[in-house]
């Protein structure tokens, strides 16, 4: 009995040991050979998914990507003047966003308009830029404020690559806020 028992435990040792060599190439079986081995299509090419056979697809008319917001009014000093009329914030003045206005602020409003907005930055001490606007001799509203945060205006460029819709909205707020506060 105990030999049989000695056999047995060899064999298996044996067939555990021999599963290691083996023809490698060769995968086992697979179950679900999309996973696997999925098909990929080159950019240019025909795919038979889609019902005009192209792989690149154009989004759907009508539709805007994720994170984007239109914005309507152009680069040009009629797209300011409409902005300056037209364009409304549309969140509530709070706490949060006013908070949230000024950090934004600080890292970038504050090196050329200065911490109250009277155009004395860092940059201008320096005279690194003159002419900096100082907001109470300015006929601004939260419209062109918006305008010039996404498109720039003179020497000031465009912010709208660093900041989000709704940032630039806060930002906006938070300089309606030191205007007021210049003004008294």
């Amino acid at each position: 009995m105990k030999n049989i028992l000695k056999i047995a435990i060899a064999l298996v040792f044996i067939f555990t040991l021999s599963s290691c060599w083996g023809d490698k190439t060769k995968p086992n079986y697979q179950y679900m050979p999309d996973m696997y081995k999925s098909v990929g299509y080159e950019t240019y090419t025909t795919n038979p998914n889609f019902s005009n056979g192209m792989t690149t697809q154009l989004p759907v008319e009508g539709t805007i990507s994720r994170g984007n917001v239109p914005y309507e009014y152009e680069n040009t000093n009629e797209g300011y003047e409409a902005a300056k009329l037209e364009l409304k914030n549309p969140l509530e003045v709070n706490e949060v966003n006013l908070a949230n206005g000024k950090k934004m602020y600080d890292i970038y409003c504050i090196s050329c308009h200065g911490k109250t907005g009277a155009g004395d930055g860092v940059l201008v001490q320096r005279d690194k830029f003159l002419g900096i606007p100082n907001y109470k001799d300015r006929e601004i509203t939260e419209g062109s404020i918006y305008h010039v945060i996404m498109h720039g205006r003179n020497l000031m460029g465009s912010h709208a690559s660093q900041l989000t819709a709704k940032e630039r909205w806060q930002v906006t707020m938070y300089v309606q806020q030191l205007r007021t506060e210049l003004l008294k």
